[in-house]
């Protein structure tokens, strides 16, 4: 076993022996010398530094010889590999706690604000309005897709380069527990939750229990001295935020650092800033109001760190989502909203009833089932459903999951492949439609031909 007092150069020489042990300082001097972190084979490059993950279904280890002869530069390993040795496999004790590790020692050599985001809906879209408006005046890093997870994040804290100036980080998670393990090596400065719905109730257990692991990023905020940014409309943030030292809110209500309120719903989204900062007029190409407290936080945060309010407004205006996110389409003479990304009780209501509001003509409604519910799924689709009978619409088509369980009068489609089917033979002529649903379901494939 490779002694962790022998010399840095050992491990750089071709000549050493199979590695076996490493402190994270001299794995941070490796990563140094090649900062690209990969954990999936299929998407390395030469000067990787693979890290061979497992979990209930893989096994990385075994994929170690695999990804030094595609170029890796060194691979991290916490299994022997029968028959196979090379200078460059590096074992560890944990892979994973390793590469978190790894992030936290990282982080620990970065002198820059961290602002982590977190909240049961908006919080991709409001990380990419808040990373488009930072990025106008600083070099700001950002969690790309949504690599918000126990490997995402490290892997995202990884990938900020030594010259970034900001960084905004996801956070994800569906257990208590989760965020305060991402504030360990993220060691945010700065927060902000978008809010706490009924999402991933299957693993929180109830309401409560989301606020509760949601609330662990301002736990962190508040033990660390640092500063949160509060949606002040929700009573529920203002109580759980009560004791951070450092508050910058925002809202609608009046009296906040920053005000703001819908100007115009239409096709797209248009936001008035009416107090803490001079812009009249954001036109943005967001669909829906749900989306103006995501707005209002990429405003918040801009404002906080100094960016010129033209800026702001010109980085919002150019923001356009993708990945299924709100996404407005065009199919013949039709209109799509698509909102396929995720779902849950408290988007989809936000959904369904914004749409209501809209100065549309013939709507229409194709939503997906929800998923990670737990025992109040069907309990929680018959509200939808319920909600959904409130209002006018030319057509509704409910599709999988516990939808298959709830007393509807729509049409009902078991999956996407027969939802394309119905969509196709309505033969709809100038009609808007949201479709809408969670990852699991795959709404987009809706629209495939």
């Amino acid at each position: 076993m490779l002694a962790a007092r022998r010399s840095r150069a050992a491990f750089f020489s071709p000549h050493a022996l199979y590695l076996r042990a490493m402190t994270i300082p001299e794995l941070y001097a490796l990563y140094q010398a090649h900062p690209s972190v990969q954990t999936d084979t299929r998407r390395l490059v030469a000067g990787d530094l693979f890290f061979a993950l497992k979990g209930p279904n893989f096994n990385a280890n075994l994929l170690a010889p695999k990804a030094l002869e595609d170029g890796a530069s060194y691979a991290v390993v916490d299994e022997t590999i029968p028959g196979f040795e090379d200078p460059r496999l590096i074992r560890v004790a944990d892979v994973l706690d390793t590469l978190q590790q790894l992030a936290k020692h990282h982080r620990e050599h970065l002198r820059i604000p961290v602002l982590a985001i977190t909240g049961s809906n908006g919080k991709t879209t409001t990380k990419e309005l808040i990373h488009a408006v930072l990025s106008t005046t600083y070099k700001t890093s950002t969690t790309q897709g949504n690599l918000n997870n126990h490997i995402g994040v490290p892997l995202t804290m990884l990938r900020i380069p030594p010259d970034a100036e900001l960084a905004v980080i996801e956070m994800g998670a569906n257990h208590i527990g989760e965020i305060a393990g991402y504030c360990t090596y993220a060691l945010p400065t700065h927060g902000l939750i978008t809010n706490t719905g009924k999402a991933h109730l299957e693993g929180f257990g109830s309401l409560e229990g989301v606020r509760r692991g949601k609330g662990e990023l301002y736990d962190h905020l508040r033990a660390n001295d640092r500063t949160a940014f509060i949606m002040w409309d929700y009573d529920y943030l203002r109580e759980m935020s009560n004791g951070i030292a450092h508050r910058f809110t925002y809202g609608t209500i009046g009296g906040e650092d920053l005000t703001g309120t819908v100007a115009r719903n239409r096709d797209f989204l248009e936001v008035s800033i009416t107090n803490g900062a001079g812009i009249p007029l954001i036109k943005t190409k967001l669909v829906g109001d749900y989306n103006l407290p995501n707005v209002l936080a990429a405003v918040a945060v801009g404002k906080y760190f100094e960016v010129h309010d033209e800026h702001i407004t010109a980085a919002i205006e150019a923001y356009t989502p993708t990945n299924s996110r709100s996404q407005m389409l065009q199919r013949g003479t039709n209109h799509i909203i698509l909102d396929a990304y995720n779902a849950n009780p408290s988007s989809m209501a936000a959904a369904i009833d914004n749409f209501a509001r809209m100065d549309a003509p013939d709507k229409v409604l194709m939503l997906g089932g929800m998923k990670e519910l737990g025992p109040d799924s069907v309990t929680e689709h018959q509200h939808l459903v319920d909600l959904i009978g409130r209002h006018p619409w030319k057509a509704v088509a409910l599709v999988g999951g516990d939808f298959a369980h709830v007393n509807h009068p729509y049409a009902f489609l078991g999956d996407t492949n027969e939802a394309r089917t119905w969509l196709a033979q309505q033969a709809f002529n100038g009609a808007t439609i949201l479709i809408k649903g969670s990852r699991g379901i795959a709404m987009e494939n809706v629209l495939e031909s």
